[in-house]
């Protein structure tokens, strides 16, 4: 947690939004608490949780829920675990402060670090990161409790820090938890899943969308009935997506993004290099992480629709081709810090060749 204590950039943070251990407001995925609940109060909590779904739907805010729960109860037995509804725990609990200060040894969070030569977080989550995490977890718990990391995310683990986090999911300290947050839940280290208990959240419905951006507070809660409506009818069930949707114009940037995917396999170039443009500009960078998450969300939607219609694996092999290379080539371009106008025009290629493919 060295970024926040020396006020560097968090890289598990949207923009400014309130970070997931200050977000005491819970919207949907009651089921997923009551698991989680039940699973504690019967003494058959695993010792590692992989939190699965789509970005932005609350993995996370789940995670910090649940660690701020067992940092405050942390005996199943006792009454207070026993009686209680859920895994809320007041604002101003004295556990809800301290870890909104990061102020519990015990409570450890593993995400991307901050590179000060470069001045930008690192791409992914670095060996060195892990063996922090292996080496804190070798100390004695403070308390006395539970000693808890969560990871945000495991997607950006590389192999060799997989492979690290693996050795010490595979043995334990005595009361650890491992609450390992996953965008895409099929990729991760088969050895890392298999000493997993899963737990898979849906997207947010409109209207939980809508309230969980008002509990955010100002400037979102200040936005009309009508943005907000707007925002979240787009944002296929995630807050994060809700809010890039509603800084500038990013309503109808999702719109006219999504007339191009529309037109495959008619490829407009000229407004494909109007759009690099825009989005290799300095200060784009919100706008290209939209344009990003806009690009595998319509092949994710490509791949189910053709599914439910009754297609063959042959006829989805073309979209799941362009999700490979695409990722590939995005996480290089991040690596190697390479020009992203190259990368937006073999993007539009990828998914040309993929829609003629059908």
């Amino acid at each position: 947690m060295k970024d926040e204590i020396e006020g560097l950039p968090e890289s598990d943070r949207f923009a400014e939004a309130p970070h997931p251990r200050e977000t005491t407001g819970f919207f949907g995925h009651a089921e997923a608490e009551r698991e989680l609940l039940d699973a504690f109060r019967r003494g058959r909590l695993a010792q590692a949780v992989l939190i699965g779904g789509p970005e932005g739907i609350g993995k996370a805010t789940l995670a910090w829920r649940f660690a701020r729960f067992l940092v405050a109860h942390p005996d199943p037995t006792s009454p207070p675990a026993q009686t209680a509804a859920s895994l809320e725990l007041p604002p101003d609990s004295p556990v809800t402060r301290r870890i909104r200060a990061l102020a519990l040894p015990d409570v450890t969070l593993l995400r991307r670090s901050w590179n000060e030569k470069s001045k930008k977080h690192y791409t992914e989550i670095r060996i060195e990161d892990v063996r922090k995490l292996i080496h804190l977890f070798q100390q004695s718990s403070g308390a006395g409790g539970w000693r808890i990391a969560i990871v945000d995310s495991v997607d950006d683990l590389n192999r060799s820090s997989a492979n690290a986090l693996l050795k010490l999911i595979e043995e334990p300290p005595e009361r650890s938890l491992f609450l390992l947050i996953a965008h895409r839940p099929g990729r991760v280290l088969p050895t890392i899943r298999s000493r997993c208990r899963k737990l898979t959240l849906a997207p947010l419905a409109e209207n939980e969308i809508v309230a969980a951006v008002r509990a955010l507070g100002a400037p979102w809660s200040e936005r009309s009935e009508a943005e907000l409506a707007a925002a979240a009818a787009r944002a296929e069930g995630s807050v994060r997506e809700a809010l890039r949707l509603l800084d500038g114009d990013g309503v109808a940037f999702d719109s006219a993004l999504r007339g191009m995917f529309a037109r495959l396999p008619q490829v407009d170039w000229l407004a494909v290099h109007a759009l690099a443009d825009r989005l290799t500009g300095r200060d784009n960078e919100s706008a290209y992480e939209t344009f990003m998450t806009a690009v595998f969300r319509f092949l994710d939607r490509a791949v189910r629709e053709k599914a439910g219609q009754g297609a063959g694996a042959a006829s989805l092999v073309p979209y799941a081709r362009a999700f490979e290379r695409i990722d590939e080539a995005a996480r290089d371009t991040e690596v190697y810090n390479f020009d992203k106008r190259g990368l937006i025009l073999s993007i539009f290629a990828d998914l040309e060749e993929a829609a003629r493919a059908r």
